[in-house]
């Protein structure tokens, strides 16, 4: 049997703030993205690990899809949470901080991640299509995780 005794404070807001503010913003992102480009968004995001071959994928192959993009969203919530205990403005302001992080989530994801995914995604992309990535993860991505923090990260 193991050892019962609670954790420490400290450890157990951290992981709920992670998770609180990567599980909802997984769910927002996730949602918005199957309702504007198909509910095989999951199959895609395989694909980004699997190569391009995952998109013709089962059952198992759409649930690692979701799995990572969850995973990406909670070890986003853990950067923020993590750059918020030495720079308490992101703390303290998190509505703009919130929107500045979702932006800076959409820049990473679309001039690093997917660049060097196994779909090799590099472009060229419509402004349109930049705008709105940008204005989606701002709100969808960078608030629920900003107030997440603000809320349980003591």
């Amino acid at each position: 049997m193991g050892d019962s005794a609670p954790a420490p404070s400290g450890k157990r807001s951290a992981l709920l703030a992670i998770a609180v503010g990567g599980g909802i913003a997984g769910t927002l992102d996730l949602t918005q993205a199957c309702i504007l480009f198909g509910w095989r968004v999951p199959l895609t995001i395989a694909g980004g690990l699997l190569g391009p071959e995952a998109r013709h994928g089962g059952v198992g192959i759409y649930v690692l899809g979701v799995a990572l993009h969850f995973f990406i969203a909670c070890s986003a919530a853990a950067v923020y949470y993590g750059a918020s205990r030495k720079l308490r403005f992101l703390t303290e302001y998190p509505l703009v901080c919130g929107l500045f992080f979702g932006a800076a989530v959409e820049e990473v994801m679309t001039l690093v991640v997917l660049p060097l995914s196994a779909l090799h995604d590099t472009g060229p992309y419509e402004l349109h299509d930049l705008i709105l990535g940008l204005l989606v993860h701002m709100v969808v991505v960078g608030l629920p995780i900003s107030f997440s923090v603000r809320r349980f990260a003591k």
